[in-house]
């Protein structure tokens, strides 16, 4: 276990200052992916809140054959790789399948392995081969306790930059809840933790074709993970919400994401003070 995730000039660690991992669902075009970073870098400047951009080439686990699912590997790479050199920013991106890893290697400095894949270990020991940082989505199945058993197989081959998110937990058909419990469980695996602000109120197939959501519930999710002690957020978001190709009904809209950010700014200093008084009490007993 690791109590510390390096990657590139961002440290991940419980007490460091909160991460942001954001950016749209999945890659529509070149301008939209360009767009996004730009205006998320802008805020993240302003604000002093490290950032990751993040976006799929792939959406795998799609419920209809009709839904968007991305460029492609290919063409996906290389646009992330024209953002990663255009605004210098570190780059998350999933991968599916074991073959996906070594080649999404040499683009993105994070490689997520999606909920519903978590427990394939052919993908989890490839994604860990790399050496690269792994981010482990708990899937909605699992119970947060057991997310060790799966870090440890990232581990088993060397790797220790290992990332730990909730994203929700089925909640009977149609629905999710997070339990706010899983944050602390997990971080006290040893792992840093992330909170998926955007797929944690998700409506699995609630749309038909597609999942719903309930946006609605974004800035109290977020405040109460904030809270809670997360390491970093996971948020999608997208200029135009009500046009975009994936995940429109649980993206959060790009002109609200700075005044979520204030708001957890504050929230996590104090967090962050009273984890810096405790770790100051038991240095001085």
């Amino acid at each position: 276990m690791t109590e510390s995730v390096k990657i590139g000039n961002i440290q991940i660690e419980k007490g460091s200052r909160l991460v942001l991992i954001a950016g749209p669902c999945v890659i529509e075009s070149e301008k939209i992916v360009l767009h996004t970073c730009e205006k998320i870098k802008e805020i993240t400047a302003k604000l002093k809140i490290p950032f990751i951009f993040k976006s799929s080439y792939s959406k795998a686990n799609r419920l209809s054959a009709e839904s968007y699912s991305g460029p492609g590997m290919s063409k996906g790479l290389e646009i992330l790789e024209k953002v990663k050199r255009e605004f210098e920013v570190l780059i998350l991106t999933d991968i599916h399948n074991p073959d996906e890893a070594v080649p999404v290697s040499e683009v993105a400095d994070v490689l997520q392995v999606p909920a519903f894949l978590c427990r394939q270990t052919d993908l989890v020991l490839a994604a860990a081969k790399t050496g690269k940082a792994v981010n482990l989505k708990k899937g909605q199945f699992m119970a947060p306790e057991d997310m060790g058993s799966i870090a440890e197989k990232i581990e088993s081959v060397g790797n220790h930059n290992i990332l730990l998110t909730e994203r929700g937990t089925f909640f009977g058909y149609h629905n999710l809840v997070v339990d706010m419990r899983s944050l602390v469980i997990m971080r006290n695996l040893g792992y840093p933790v992330v909170f998926d602000a955007t797929h944690s109120l998700q409506l699995p197939g609630s749309g038909g074709g597609f999942s719903g959501g309930q946006p609605q519930f974004i800035f109290p999710l977020v405040r109460a993970a904030v809270a809670c002690g997360c390491d970093a957020l996971f948020i999608e978001t997208h200029p135009d919400v009500e046009n975009a190709l994936c995940d429109k009904d649980s993206m959060l809209p790009l002109e609200k994401l700075e005044e979520l950010l204030v708001q957890v700014i504050e929230i996590d200093k104090v967090v962050k003070e009273k984890i810096g008084v405790a770790r100051l009490v038991s240095r001085q007993s």
